[in-house]
């Protein structure tokens, strides 16, 4: 009786064995393939990006279409496995705060604030919301006063980005004005008191001229609509005219421009992009670099990065930049020593 039992006993260990074999293969094949579902998982993996932009003009547009261009070249491309949610203000304060609010209950993987009060009511909105995540700001001359970051080097927290002007730009701007010049005694400004970007510009311009005995007269608004007015009341007071990045004056620029053809007054801007329009000379930079620039920081952080660990970021390749069309129609004679100021003259000197 013993003997009989041996052989189905044998035979039983053996296809256990088998089995725990087969088992173990099985185990393998099917780790290995969720491995592959994991790997084509984030291969396909959409992200949100929402933007929120306090007005459409052509330096905040130039900063949009750069940081979108980054973004792509990053490999995160709209309409594949990017969706962006772009709102505007159209410079209004009531819309803007809602903008924020908006963005802030949703679910986006990062938010870009374009231009000062922008970025501060989307900060202000993720803070109420107690939402954490990631905050990009672009297009904001102070950080530090527009209460964005604490610490330039070492935000902390979920917010970071781009300052889009090195103080040393408007300085040499003022230095500009007052070497080449010597006429010009009062340089008129209009200017959005309400906006913390312009008052530091402001500020800035104003103790630069100074140092010369150049006297700055200011022309407040407070909506676009009384650019215009601003600029007129100027006339016949001061031998020149500058803007600041002020997002309500640049709006409405093109009365300025004209006003200063109309009456041969040198017209200075801060932004390239109003140089080009028609303003005669601005120190500064292109704004699709700035945010080419902001959006390989958003490319980080879309693969992993913390924001508060990467530093504010500001222009640091400022050149001088003539409009020599603008020259001839506010009556300014181009002299080789202003062309000399100009570091690359192919790009920088716009006949």
């Amino acid at each position: 009786m013993k003997k009989k039992w041996l052989v189905p006993l044998a035979l039983v260990l053996l296809l256990v064995t088998a089995a725990c074999g087969n088992s173990g293969k099985n185990n393998e094949n099917s780790s290995s393939g969720n491995a592959a579902d994991a790997g084509n998982s984030d291969a396909k993996k959409s992200y949100k990006i929402s933007i929120s932009q306090i007005v459409e003009h052509p330096s905040l547009d130039a900063t949009k279409e750069g940081f979108l261009a980054a973004l792509k070249d990053a490999g995160f491309v709209e309409g594949e496995n990017l969706t962006v949610d772009f709102n505007t203000a159209q410079g209004d304060q009531t819309n803007n705060l809602s903008i924020a609010q908006k963005i802030a209950g949703a679910k986006a993987d990062l938010a870009l604030g374009i231009a000062t009060p922008s970025a501060q009511a989307l900060v202000q909105a993720y803070t109420n919301a107690g939402n954490k995540g990631p905050v990009l700001f672009a297009a904001v001359t102070d950080p530090l006063s527009a209460d964005l970051v604490s610490d330039l080097d070492a935000p902390g927290g979920n917010v970071t980005g781009a300052s889009d002007t090195n103080p040393d730009a408007a300085v040499q701007l003022m230095d500009f004005i007052a070497a080449n010049f010597p006429n010009v005694k009062k340089v008129g400004l209009v200017i959005n008191k309400g906006e913390s970007n312009a008052v530091v510009m402001a500020a800035t311009a104003k103790e630069a001229l100074a140092k010369h005995n150049i006297e700055l007269i200011e022309a407040p608004v407070t909506n676009t609509s009384e650019v215009k007015q601003a600029g007129e009341s100027l006339i016949g007071k001061v031998d020149a005219m500058y803007i600041t990045l002020d997002n309500v004056v640049v709006s409405g620029v093109d009365a300025l421009l004209q006003l200063a053809k109309q009456n041969h007054i040198p017209f200075f801007s801060s932004d390239r992009d109003t140089v080009e329009k028609g303003a005669f000379a601005t120190v500064g930079f292109k704004y699709y670099d700035h945010g080419y620039q902001v959006g390989q920081m958003a490319a980080e952080i879309l693969k992993g990065k913390n924001p508060g660990e990467m530093k504010v970021t500001k222009p640091d390749k400022l050149d001088l930049i003539l409009n020599l069309k603008a020259a001839a129609d506010e009556g300014i004679t181009v002299t080789d020593a202003m062309k000399a100021g100009v570091k690359d003259p192919d790009n920088n000197i716009i006949q």
